[in-house]
């Protein structure tokens, strides 16, 4: 049994071994600056860091940005980022779950969408979004990145 919550300081461990899986490239910080970023997310408004726990153990996670706005009647919008599920347990059902949860965070909190962008060039990848509601033609995405 899988329980969808926020995150909570405690949790901080298990959600950056999740994130290795997600980009094992990235290094391993030990100045403390994930650290400290994990506790700004975790103690600001709007910015909510979800977990599905299995009897104490994370197995997937996503971050949710509640973004005010001034347009859509002054309706806030939602963007999902680093959505990832235990390596070992993907195809289970599990990202379904935290994504759907997500998602009705962001409806609760009265968004008028939800976005998302991956990097993923694999189909599966694209077939998960568009089972949990997302249409890859409702938008055109650009990233710019500092040169």
């Amino acid at each position: 049994m899988t329980q969808f919550r926020e995150a909570g300081p405690d949790d901080f461990e298990q959600i950056m071994r999740l994130y290795r899986q997600l980009h094992p490239g990235d290094p391993v910080l030990r100045d403390g600056s994930d650290s400290a970023a994990f506790a700004r997310i975790l103690g600001s408004p709007g910015l909510h860091l979800f977990v599905l726990d299995a009897d104490g153990a994370i197995v997937a996670t996503t971050y949710l940005n509640l973004i005010p706005n001034l347009t859509r009647s002054a309706a806030p919008y939602a963007v999902i980022e680093n959505v990832v599920v235990e390596e070992t347990l993907r195809g289970t059902g599990l990202g379904k779950q935290i994504m759907a949860g997500a998602l009705q965070a962001a409806w609760d909190a009265g968004c008028y969408k939800a976005m998302l962008q991956t990097g993923s060039r694999t189909p599966a990848t694209h077939a998960f979004y568009r089972a949990c509601g997302f249409s890859p033609d409702a938008k055109t995405a650009y990233l710019a990145r500092p040169s």
